[in-house]
């Protein structure tokens, strides 16, 4: 991966042969976003030109196989305004000579009146040095994440717009962003935008709602590559709680933070019967990791828990293919914020894996309950518990579960549908994005002529 700046050359009106698209994401790589990393790498294997650009340094200390694969250039925003006045003073310099300062400036206004902070601010900065330094190939802006990247991308195409330049940009939206933005931001964001994504229906219909056309957002499930992924164990074996030598083996995977609802799943192992033998593994980084261990200490779960931290992909799915039982309890949180249809999912059913999982959010899109798993209501670590205690009891229900789950994925959410919508999408902006400058210049050219 190529961590370098972007080219600091300004271009206000790219050529003919703008044929880039530029990827915009909040952090880039990030172990927490495998669905982020397939995409563009499987974009790049249909031939797009892709350069990456992010608004924040890389804080994990691993990365997955798929980063090592990507070959877009990858460029930083100056995270902290303060950090780079250089950069930040020459985009603002720059910025102020654009016929569009004025749009660019009046929507910032507008959005720091209902939302007055520091972070917006920031935004403004970011993406002034984001349209300066964009380089004249990228014909096209795509950001993951309606809220914070989004503003970004959005001040920076208003700047930047003119009528041989038409700064087009697209969005993936995919969880807290959604939950979070409040709807009068998402709605004008939808609305100058060209189009957008998002990955499950639930989402689906909450911006289809905002948008000035239903049409304006599709539908486009992540998916899972399974050419990248380990074959599913042929066979588990069949342990039912009942041996202390043989525990049932319980994993789940994401970040420790509220939405993930691993604090009703420390009480739901807490609350399982005395006579049942499992051990239970967590893989994930997040805020809220120290006190989940504190947890599980004041619980007694002792010896039986394991916090793995972050890993990389292939050790996860080492872990899964271990495993007897995935769950992953997920839940609204205070602020709103959710999970859509967390990957993750995916890949524990990759691996034939039995889940237990919130009947929330996007996981019954893909998880129905008794036929690719089972479903208990967000927020119940009872009903958890008394999932957990029937189904690791039950080997035979586990398999037929497990099974289930991966003939699904396969029939109805590999990755190859979500991409071929991304993609042509994507292409026609580059094309659209094309015949506006070749008009233009077109037109150039005879104005030159007929002065001459």
């Amino acid at each position: 991966m190529t961590r370098a700046q972007a080219p600091q050359a300004p271009a206000s009106q790219p050529p003919a042969a703008a044929n880039e698209i530029a990827i915009v994401v909040k952090g880039y790589p990030r172990l927490s976003e495998t669905f982020i990393a397939q995409e563009i790498l499987a974009l790049e294997r249909r031939g797009l030109k892709l350069r990456v650009i992010s608004l924040r340094e890389p804080t994990d200390s691993a990365v997955h196989p798929m980063h090592r694969q990507i070959q877009a250039p990858v460029a930083y925003l100056p995270e902290y305004l303060h950090e780079a006045p250089i950069r930040v003073l020459k985009g603002l310099g720059w910025a102020m000579r654009q016929p569009g300062f004025s749009r660019m400036l009046g929507a910032f206004i507008r959005d720091l009146r209902r939302d007055l902070t520091r972070n917006r601010i920031r935004r403004l900065g970011q993406a002034m040095v984001f349209a300066r330094e964009l380089p004249a190939s990228v014909g096209h802006v795509h950001v993951h994440y309606l809220h914070t990247p989004a503003s970004v991308v959005r001040y920076a195409a208003l700047l930047r717009r003119s009528a041989s330049n038409p700064a087009a940009w697209s969005f993936s939206a995919h969880a807290k962003d959604i939950w979070t933005t409040p709807d009068w931001e998402k709605r004008e964001k939808i609305a100058e935008c060209l189009f957008g994504v998002t990955c499950t229906r639930q989402n689906l219909a909450a911006l289809q709602a905002l948008a000035p056309a239903p049409e304006r957002v599709a539908l486009a499930y992540h998916g899972l590559d399974l050419s990248r992924l380990p074959a599913p164990p042929a066979s588990r074996p069949a342990c039912n709680g009942g041996d202390p030598a043989s525990p049932v083996r319980i994993v789940s995977v994401g970040r420790a933070v509220a939405k993930k609802g691993f604090g009703d799943l420390l009480k739901a192992l807490a609350g399982l019967p005395g006579d049942l033998h499992w051990q239970f593994v967590h893989v994930g980084g997040g805020e809220l990791l120290p006190r989940l261990k504190a947890e599980a200490e004041q619980l007694g779960l002792g010896q039986r828990v394991a916090f793995m931290g972050a890993l990389a992909q292939p050790d996860v799915m080492a872990l899964l293919g271990a495993a007897d039982m995935f769950v992953l309890p997920a839940r609204k949180t205070r602020s709103g914020d959710q999970d859509g249809l967390p990957n993750v999912l995916m890949e524990a059913a990759s691996q034939k894996l039995a889940i237990i999982a919130s009947d929330f959010a996007g996981i019954p899109e893909f998880i129905r309950d008794d036929v690719e798993g089972v479903l208990v209501p967000p927020a119940d670590f009872t009903a958890l518990a008394n999932a957990i205690n029937l189904l690791a009891r039950e080997p035979e229900r586990r398999a037929r579960l497990g099974e289930a789950a991966w003939r699904r994925l396969r029939a109805d959410f590999s990755m190859e549908g979500g991409i071929d919508l991304i993609e042509a999408r994507l292409r026609a902006a580059l094309g659209a994005a094309g015949a506006l400058s070749d008009e233009a210049g077109a037109r150039s050219a005879r104005q030159r002529s007929g002065a001459a």
